[in-house]
Parts: C-alpha cells; sequence; structure tokens
C-alpha cells in the first residue's frame, strides 16, 4: 500500500467516526480543516458552513474540486408516551437500511446518548405483523439506552424534537483490501481530496492552475454546493460511483459519470477525463446514474458559470452499509492528480 493510500484509509476511518448528518457537521468541517492548514494551505468557511481550502498556482484560472462531509441520518420528531422516540430521515434512504443499526442521538446543549432503531414491532416472538409491517418513517423507532419508562423521563434527559440522529458508521477494513462503512458516499472521497492534498504539499508541488477544494455540508439534501466561488472555471465533483445491474463500474475503479439525474455532464471535460485515464493506465468505467445528483449539480442550479464533471470510486449497495475497494480508492486518487496535472 502507497503512503497515500495509507493516509486516505486512515483519514477517511477518522471523518466517518465523526456524525455529521447534513446540518450537523461542524466538527468534521474543523477536522478537515485543521488537516488542511497543517499542510500550509489556507481555509475559509461559507456562510452556511461548508470549507474553500485554496492551493494557489501558476496561473490565477482557478479549478474547482469537491466532495461532501455530510452524511445520511435522521432528526427526532417527536417523543412518544412509552419513551421511544419517532424520527424522520435525513437524506434519501430506505427504512431497511437503517433498522436495526446502533444511533446516537445528539441533544441541542451538547450531550450524546446511545440507543437502536428498530420498527414499533421489533420481534417475531411478539408481534404477528413484525415481518410485513411497512418499514416507512412512521413505523421506525428509537429506543435509547438510558432507564426511562416514558415522556417526561426523556424530556428530563434533554431530548427534545429537532435533535439530530446519527447512524453507526460500522467501519471495517478487511485484509483483502476492502472498506466497509456508512458514509463511504461521500467521506471516501473527503479523505481522497485530503491525501491530494498532502501529496502536494509533500512534493513541494505548485499546480498549474489555482485550485479551490469546495468540502460541502448539505449535498445528501439537494444544496450542497449551490454557492462556490466565482472565479471557478471548471468544477469537478469527486463523489461516488454507483454500482448496479447494468453499470460499468465496479469496487476496484473509479467511476466516470456521463449523466446523472440532472443531465449530461460537460462534454469537453468528461472527455478530458477519459483520455487522462486511458494515458496514465488507471482503471476507470463510463456510467449514468438516473437515480443522482452531485455537488456540481446543485453549483449548475445555483447559477454557477462552470464546466462540470463527476467521478468517484465504485461503492456496492450506496446509503447502506457501503462497501468499496483500496484499488478504486487509488484510482480515483490518480485521476485527481492527473487532473490537477493536466489542467487547462
Amino acid at each position: 500500500m502507497t503512503q497515500d493510500l495509507a493516509y486516505i484509509i486512515d483519514t477517511f476511518e477518522a471523518l466517518v467516526n465523526i456524525p455529521s448528518p447534513s446540518g450537523f457537521t461542524q466538527s468534521s468541517i474543523e477536522y478537515v480543516k485543521k488537516e488542511a492548514l497543517s499542510f500550509g494551505y489556507s481555509c475559509e468557511k461559507t456562510e452556511k458552513g461548508g470549507l474553500i481550502i485554496t492551493v494557489p498556482g501558476k496561473s490565477d484560472d482557478t479549478l474547482g474540486l469537491s466532495a461532501h462531509i455530510d452524511t445520511l441520518g435522521a432528526m427526532v420528531r417527536s417523543i412518544n408516551e412509552a419513551g421511544t422516540l419517532n424520527l424522520l430521515p435525513i437524506g434519501g434512504y430506505m427504512m431497511e437500511a437503517i433498522e436495526g443499526t446502533y444511533c446516537n442521538v445528539h441533544t441541542r446543549d451538547g450531550r450524546t446518548y446511545t440507543g437502536t432503531i428498530s420498527t414499533t414491532m421489533p420481534s417475531v416472538h411478539t408481534y404477528d405483523d413484525a415481518r410485513t409491517l411497512e418499514r416507512v418513517p412512521k413505523n421506525m423507532i428509537v429506543t435509547i439506552d438510558e432507564c426511562v419508562s416514558n415522556k417526561a423521563d426523556v424530556l428530563n434527559l434533554g431530548v427534545q424534537s429537532g435533535d439530530f440522529i446519527s447512524l453507526d458508521p460500522c467501519f471495517v477494513h478487511t485484509e483483502s483490501g476492502f472498506i466497509k462503512s456508512r458514509h463511504i458516499d461521500d467521506k471516501a472521497s473527503v479523505a481522497v481530496l485530503l491525501g491530494v492534498l498532502k501529496s502536494l504539499s509533500d512534493q513541494g508541488s505548485v499546480p498549474k492552475n489555482t485550485l479551490k477544494f469546495v468540502i460541502s455540508n448539505y449535498e445528501e439534501i439537494g444544496h450542497g454546493s449551490s454557492y462556490i466561488p466565482s472565479e471557478i472555471k471548471e468544477f469537478l465533483a469527486v463523489d461516488m460511483g454507483a454500482i448496479g445491474a447494468d453499470l460499468n463500474g465496479d469496487e476496484y475503479t473509479v467511476s466516470i459519470c456521463a449523466m446523472d439525474s440532472s443531465g449530461p455532464y460537460d462534454y469537453e471535460l468528461t472527455n478530458r477525463l477519459i483520455k487522462i485515464a486511458q494515458e496514465k493506465g488507471i482503471n476507470y468505467a463510463i456510467d449514468i446514474f438516473p437515480h443522482y445528483g452531485s455537488d456540481v449539480s446543485a453549483a449548475l442550479r445555483g447559477g454557477s458559470n462552470i464546466r462540470g464533471a463527476l467521478i468517484g470510486q465504485g461503492v456496492h449497495a450506496s446509503h447502506g452499509i457501503e462497501r468499496t475497494h483500496e484499488k478504486g480508492l487509488q484510482a480515483t486518487f490518480q485521476l485527481v492528480m492527473g487532473y490537477i496535472e493536466t489542467g487547462f
């Protein structure tokens, strides 16, 4: 394993264990900021809490690269008389993907309580309809790990409607090179971009173009990079490659997305990424993701005058317990480095 890849995986593990559902990303943003500052690069926060890292280049022509730090999660909707919590999801996932998941409830005054997400009929030994109950938010609850028996007990803990719920990532790195975890989408790509920053810093490299690394914090709910600095002319979203029955990518490749639910990505820039992958012998796939949007999608909807493209390591079972491989992370890192070296 290369030093760059080892750093990326270690950084991903650290990041994925920092709770950060959309709207609750302050701690993870601070982690990224601390890393970027340690490499000698300036940082600024956006008004909505995202982060922009600047790498001065030989030219003022500016390339933007993005990854999003926010993840799926939930929020406390209400408290039941039995002392359990009703929830509403943050981000788009199947309720089946969180059934049985350990979680944390984060109060507005800074306390954290552990718990478990289940259906309202969590045992086949007790409920006739446990198997057939529809898995929808109204049928899901959180049972917190405190000695509570009613709503008043829960309120006395400081838990209330509007508290954030984060999901246990369940991170595992296998000897065969697989990384299994929630939130590979997209903390793995944040780690890739930090790996790029570390590599540039270690080499003392001054890129051809000035670089703006945009770490967005609301991508999972659709408006992550709706604002980006106006000097950015090209914008590359580093996210994830979906894996499915009629798709070409896998966990060992970097996916280059030609089109997603927001429409086609920039023809010239996408072609240039394909050419870079071919010339550098990077394992890649070209795909279309009809149920997908990205930070580039948000930037374009926000009115940015940019050329945009989307890449990312192939991820199995996205928005669930996801899986990718070291080779996919390495290919994504290599393509980002190749893109920066080529510039425009």
